[in-house]
């Protein structure tokens, strides 16, 4: 592995943060001072994507290094991580490495649950050790979600739970840096701060939403009721998870988008605080910097808000890793994904053990040596009647479902992902390759997967009483943190 002498790792994860709402990504208006800084002295790669576009199996895989299908579990918001797969968490901790974590996991967190981590602080966990349950209901009966209006209601200028409780999570990290410079350590140690802005609620500090009045953010790509994509897929999840059809006019979509990208600069500035106690803690020449999300968000492009779609904005993550034996100032557009974060956290601080199948370390897909690979995301949760599964192999995304038909971009020629080339002859070559790599990086057709998974929250749904009780228990529009009673709808 190519990373070099073995450092510490600081690994900052924040919550529904798009690819494209980066500065250093080229974006036109938002302002990530911190992150484009940190791009500045590191490689941030850009082909990054969730293995899920949702919260609770993207941080599963995340955490086990292995795709959604590989581990046969952790498919949906109501089948959270326990720690039965083993994890980087483990792996470090078995191996002597101090690994410790600060903020969200969105584990199921019952006692007795061992996650791997050497001390969990302040983390938020999944409700109930059960989460979301309505996202096992996924055939023709799911209900719409009641929550999805509270998403422009709560847009504005302000604080809420997860300002508040990002506060705190900067703050902790912050001491427990300058705590631990006091103590030499006799192996490099991993320090996992995990953020949840910018998702939603979209409240966002008034010195940041103030940043994007309308005339900033103008309105976003596709989102004229003409222009919106027909995708049967894309369909099911405007009609599911109805956040649009709250939204009444411009002036509430650019207060939505003013509270998204303030959002992010609000992160961004927390990101700022614990860069700078790792530098005046002294620990910085010895630590190396990991940042990503777990997923991205629509931010209103083609009327979709939140994630579940397979378009970059949500689909995409952005990822920086900076440090000792990583090229500065660079960019790489070798696809990689959150399960390389399992090889990568080894490979930074030392630790001897083998990563899972298909988990690569960025340190060495930065240096070039894995420059041919594809990489996987599936979606099995709320809004979907029926299975996704996204392959990136190059210049090309594949979209593959069950029955529906299949979607093909083209992201050299395309990155905005305006035509779909699906059924196009001068593409038929290539996406029938391209229908073969996704099978054999699956391993079995996606018809006998979808139904495995359907089994499985059917056994779920039952052990919870069914569709009626789940469905009497009520609709919580995002988990709450420690010590936040959940808002039910």
């Amino acid at each position: 592995m190519a990373a070099g002498p073995k450092q510490n790792l600081l690994f900052i994860l924040s919550d529904e943060h798009s690819p494209k709402a980066l500065g250093c990504a080229g974006h036109p208006f938002v302002q990530t001072p911190n992150l484009d800084a940190l791009a500045a002295r590191g490689t941030r790669f850009t082909a990054a994507y969730t293995p899920s576009p949702i919260c609770v199996p993207a941080r599963a895989a995340l955490a086990t290094g292995r795709n959604l299908h590989a581990m046969g579990r952790y498919f949906d918001n109501a089948d959270p991580y326990d720690g039965q797969v083993r994890s980087w968490h483990h792996a470090l901790r078995e191996s002597g490495h101090e690994v410790v974590s600060i903020g969200k996991l969105h584990f199921r967190g019952l006692p007795g649950d061992d996650h791997g981590f050497t001390e969990e602080k302040i983390p938020m966990h999944v409700v109930d050790g059960k989460g979301d349950l309505l996202a096992l209901i996924r055939d023709e009966t799911a209900p719409p979600r009641q929550g999805a209006a509270k998403m422009s209601k709560a847009a504005g200028p302000g604080e809420s739970d997860y300002t508040r409780y990002d506060r705190d999570i900067c703050a902790a990290a912050q001491i427990w840096l300058r705590e631990k410079a006091k103590q030499p350590a006799e192996k490099p140690w991993c320090l996992f701060v995990s953020l949840v802005t910018p998702h939603f609620p979209l409240t966002a500090p008034p010195e940041h939403f103030y940043r994007y009045p309308p005339e900033v953010v103008g309105m976003p790509k596709l989102y004229e009721k003409t222009e919106r994509p027909t995708h049967p897929f894309v369909r099911d999840y405007a009609a599911i998870v109805p956040y649009d059809a709250a939204v009444k006019d411009q002036a509430t979509t650019q207060r939505m988008m003013a509270g998204y990208y303030g959002l992010v600069s609000f992160m961004d500035e927390q990101v700022g605080k614990i860069l700078a106690a790792l530098q005046e803690s002294g620990l910085g020449a010895n630590t190396r910097v990991l940042y990503s999300s777990d997923h991205g968000d629509n931010v209103g492009a083609r009327g979709l808000w939140g994630k579940s779609v397979m378009y970059e904005e949500a689909v995409g993550v952005p990822m920086i890793l900076a440090g000792a034996g990583v090229p500065e100032g660079a960019t790489c557009a070798t696809p990689v994904s959150l399960t390389d974060v399992y090889a990568t956290v080894l490979d930074a601080v030392g630790c001897a053990e083998a990563p899972p199948p298909g988990s690569t370390s960025l340190f060495d897909i930065a240096q070039g040596l894995d420059a041919g690979r594809r990489v996987i995301s599936e979606y099995h949760a709320s809004g979907s009647r029926e299975a996704a599964y996204m392959l990136r192999d190059g210049r090309w995304k594949y979209v593959r479902y069950v029955t529906y038909r299949p979607q093909l971009f083209d992201l050299a020629a395309d990155p905005e992902e305006l035509r779909d080339l699906a059924g196009d002859p001068a593409a038929t070559m290539d996406e029938t390759l391209l229908e073969l790599k996704l099978r054999e990086t699956l391993g079995e057709e996606v018809a006998t997967l979808d139904a495995a998974v359907k089994a499985r929250q059917a056994e779920i749904l039952a052990a919870n009483g069914g569709r009626e009780a789940v469905m009497a228990r009520g609709d919580l529009p995002y988990s709450p943190p420690p010590g936040v009673r959940p808002a039910w709808s």
